[in-house]
């Protein structure tokens, strides 16, 4: 085996080379005079640097402090925000920024979530991004980091619907996620659809009331209406319990069901193996990709999924966060709708791919879009 050079070596692990032109120069002195001596300049470029200001300067942007962000769940341990950590984590190396801070309660306890925020705020956070489960909740907590000059987005949740009408409850800067409300019209449609002619239907929910989810059970019943006899049924915040308790329901209710959906990850992946394991072969339905969604939609065990992208829910309050504190405040971020995408077996092709875009993997690649045309459907809003 080639001996590499320790200056050499030292340079690739202190600037994090990945395979590319200039470690694969750096490694065989290709085109360089000396790859120690390249090595060594690299090293006293990035020293020099990090030295004149404490900051980091990408591209054309200028030097900055080098801002932490800090995030604030409500289910951190959940398989859906697996993309969204990779999200976060990739726009603040893109930024030249340190890895954002993830936090908050595994299992949706609200003062866990107001503990972890105000710890960031105590901290100094460069901004906070949260998931707002609650319109009362963080109020209070939100409006003291503003105060602070502190700013804040929200993500994923951003308060509560009351008769489909929005209680957001802070002075937050802009959200980032799906409108929760629609996507549940959404998913009525599809049930409809799937069930024309009424009957009872399930709708299993982590956790009843919160503002994640909740939001989508009551989108779905009111685009349902009274020919469907629409039950509601909490599983419970940690995917540990959410099997059993779906798979108790469903048994008990075998006869009658027309129908069995669910409003998110958890329960989604869960339901196309437990109505298999049941012989159910029911209509059935769901919210995003993780876990075996994409192989159940494949199968044909699950009808449907609605994806809500959380990927770009960690990626763009990183993303906004930053431009309002390189901008002195003047790029104010703007509400941002992730998505609302219903995936069937007839175009389930794309989200089969192993990427960190839906959590399944680590592995940072390039996946290459398929030929031909981008089907897409008539735009229906410019807002």
């Amino acid at each position: 085996m080639r001996k590499i050079d320790p200056k050499v070596d030292e340079a690739i692990q202190t600037l994090n080379m990945k395979d590319g032109p200039t470690r694969r120069k750096l490694l065989g002195g290709a085109g360089l005079v000396s790859a120690t001596a390249a090595a060594s300049a690299l090293l006293a470029a990035c020293s020099s640097s990090s030295s004149s200001g404490g900051g980091t300067s990408i591209g054309d942007f200028p030097k900055t402090p080098a801002w932490k962000f800090y995030f604030v769940n409500h289910v951190t341990t959940n398989a859906f925000f697996t993309p969204t950590q990779y999200g976060m984590s990739d726009a603040a190396a893109l930024l030249g920024l340190p890895k954002p801070v993830w936090s908050g309660s595994d299992n949706q306890v609200i003062a866990q979530m107001t503990s972890a925020f105000d710890t960031a705020v105590a901290a100094g956070a460069a901004g906070v991004a949260l998931a707002a489960i609650s319109s009362t909740a963080f109020t209070s907590h939100v409006k003291n980091a503003m105060d602070k000059g502190i700013p804040v987005v929200t993500y994923n949740a951003d308060g509560e619907y009351v008769n489909g009408q929005p209680q957001i409850g802070t002075n937050r800067l802009c959200y980032v996620g799906q409108s929760l409300y629609v996507s549940g019209q959404s998913m009525g449609a599809q049930i409809k659809a799937l069930v024309p002619g009424g009957g009872d239907i399930v709708i299993f929910i982590p956790q009843a009331g919160t503002g994640n989810t909740q939001p989508r059970f009551d989108g779905a019943k009111a685009a349902l209406g009274s020919s469907y006899n629409v039950t509601e049924i909490a599983t419970g915040a940690e995917q540990s319990v959410e099997a059993a308790a779906m798979k108790a329901y469903l048994l008990a209710h075998k006869s009658s069901l027309k129908g069995a959906f669910a409003v998110d990850a958890g329960d989604t992946q869960f339901l196309g193996p437990t109505l298999k394991s049941l012989g159910m072969t029911i209509p059935a339905g769901g919210f995003d990709t993780t876990g075996q969604t994409v192989p159940n939609i494949q199968s044909g065990t699950l009808n449907f999924t609605i994806y809500q992208d959380p990927y770009l829910q960690g990626f763009m309050p990183v993303l906004y966060m930053y431009l309002y504190n390189i901008s002195g405040g003047v790029l104010q971020p703007p509400d941002t709708d992730t998505g609302l995408s219903v995936i069937t077996k007839s175009n389930v092709g794309p989200y089969v791919a192993q990427s960190r875009y839906q959590g399944s993997t680590t592995a940072e690649k390039y996946i290459q879009r398929p030929a031909g045309a981008i089907n897409a459907p008539m735009a229906t809003t410019s807002t």
